[in-house]
């Protein structure tokens, strides 16, 4: 009997614990995979392309190359995957097969591959150096291999879809987990052919049976993203100049071909869309795709004409600052290495990031919030750099405010913001002000934020009191709040 009187207060404690304490937010609209908001993370990541065309000095392979002509002797994918990684780069997607068809590891589908170059005396796989090297700098690995292939002597016949398919599965098979799985939109036209030296054309959005192709990936990696301008995971945001449309929402709303079900993602339109679509069907984040230079591939002519470590920041701020991806076109030169111009960009980009973001400037302040669901959801979770933690709003209160205050003024011009995506992207609009001698003065104001927004304010704004109005149709989740001072290298 004693031992039920000592246990009882700590029965009725956790009772009451469990009475009070409040469930969290219901889902609202179109949710995140596991696998998209792992990618979500990645945020800045680079697409490398490297092939004969490089050594052609072309954009694009005809197809009719000589396999000797790829011969990088200085190839070293630890050094180049270092400048990313310096860069801010948390991942590397690899063109292992472009348009002229050339693959980078010793396929078994086609001749027209690395064993048939003097690289490493015919018995390399770029492929796995590429692989290996990100394993140990901590990079994210992806592979593109283009679905086009103009050297294929039976590319447009139903025999060529089984051997794409048989390339997409040695690359899923032989690699280890894959954070990506990239196609772009090239598909058919003039090529080399085997020697036919002719046109085929294609249906893009039949021949290549995308729903069967694609259950391969979902079987063999179902931790990789399918990018394509067509595809589910992550849609191509219509440009390659790098960023993302305002407002720019993670959910989309797809449009199906004529006559044809959506619910097959080889069965969509053609259609770009910087925007996405506000309530959308499906969460569908946009890519902002750009290269680090004019073109894809090296070119020696182009020296001088890298963008600059300001000129990267200012698209990271329209691509990740949007909720978006940065995906930076990487181009090794003839020998195997990246231009110096290139490697020096890509560090300045790196330190201008780090020393941007470095100190979070809320973090130093007092915070209050105008409402909290309950202790498990308060306003300080949003300082805490935890992504699985979040403040929230009682269900019927859908504004809110946040507000900072310091013991003396800060001067900053960079706000960042995520809501908390597993539930969703809820939040409509917000409203920043500053006090300024004595009123409230409105700086900034955003609609859509998502995995990410950041506002970059046309002036730096002094002041020792911060407000965010916050709305939206739902009650409201917040991860994350930063306020920082671009730094000035």
């Amino acid at each position: 009997m004693r031992f039920f009187k000592k246990i009882l207060p700590l029965c009725l404690l956790l009772i009451s614990g469990f009475i009070f304490a409040q469930a969290p937010p219901e889902p609202y609209g179109a949710l995140p995979s596991a696998r998209q908001l792992a990618w979500h993370q990645v945020e800045v990541y680079g697409l490398v392309h490297f092939t004969p065309t490089t050594f052609e000095n072309k954009e694009w392979g005809y197809g009719d190359a000589d396999p000797k002509i790829f011969n990088p002797k200085e190839f070293d994918a630890d050094k180049i995957v270092a400048a990313m990684k310096a860069g801010g780069l948390k991942g590397l997607v690899l063109v292992s097969k472009h348009h002229d068809g050339f693959a980078l590891w010793p396929t078994k589908t086609a001749a027209y591959n690395i064993s048939q170059s003097p690289f490493r005396d015919g018995k390399g796989d770029m492929v796995k150096e590429f692989e290996q090297a990100c394993r140990k700098a901590g990079l994210k690995f992806g592979v593109y291999c283009s679905p086009w292939d103009r050297n294929n002597p039976v590319y447009g016949s139903q025999e060529y879809v089984k051997i794409y398919r048989q390339q997409l599965t040695e690359l899923y098979t032989n690699y280890g987990e894959l954070f990506m799985s990239w196609h772009d939109g090239a598909n058919g036209g003039d090529g080399f052919y085997g020697g036919a030296r002719t046109t085929k054309k294609i249906d893009r959005n039949t021949y290549y049976g995308w729903d069967t192709t694609w259950a391969i990936t979902r079987k063999l990696q179902p931790m990789a993203n399918l990018f394509s301008d067509i595809g589910w995971d992550v849609r191509w945001v219509g440009n390659e100049s790098g960023f993302a449309g305002e407002p720019s929402w993670a959910t989309f709303t797809p449009v199906p071909a004529a006559g044809m079900n959506e619910a097959i993602p080889g069965n969509l339109k053609h259609e770009f869309n910087p925007f996405g679509t506000r309530g959308g069907k499906n969460w569908v984040p946009a890519e902002c795709d750009v290269p680090l230079r004019p073109g894809w591939f090296y070119h020696p002519e182009q020296k001088g004409k890298t963008k600059t470590p300001e000129q990267l920041f200012s698209l990271y701020l329209k691509s990740v600052g949007r909720g978006a991806a940065l995906d930076l076109g990487i181009a090794p030169d003839t020998r195997g290495l990246l231009d110096d111009e290139d490697v020096k960009s890509l560090e300045g980009f790196g330190k201008l990031l780090e020393a941007s973001f470095k100190n979070n400037l809320a973090q130093a302040a007092t915070l209050r919030v105008s409402n909290k669901r309950s202790k498990s959801y308060k306003g300080m979770f949003v300082l805490d750099q935890m992504i699985d933690s979040y403040w929230a709003t009682e269900d019927t209160v859908k504004k809110a405010e946040i507000n900072l205050t310091w013991t003396s003024d800060q001067t900053f011009d960079l706000i960042k913001m995520r809501e908390y995506i597993p539930l969703g992207q809820r939040i409509d609009s917000v409203e920043v002000d500053a006090m300024i001698n004595g009123t409230w003065t409105k700086i900034a104001a955003a609609t859509s934020i998502g995995a990410c927004r950041i506002i970059f304010l046309n002036e730096p704004v002094k002041t020792s009191q911060l407000r965010l109005r916050i709305a939206a149709p739902v009650c409201i989740t917040m991860s994350e709040l930063g306020v920082f001072k671009k730094a000035n290298l």
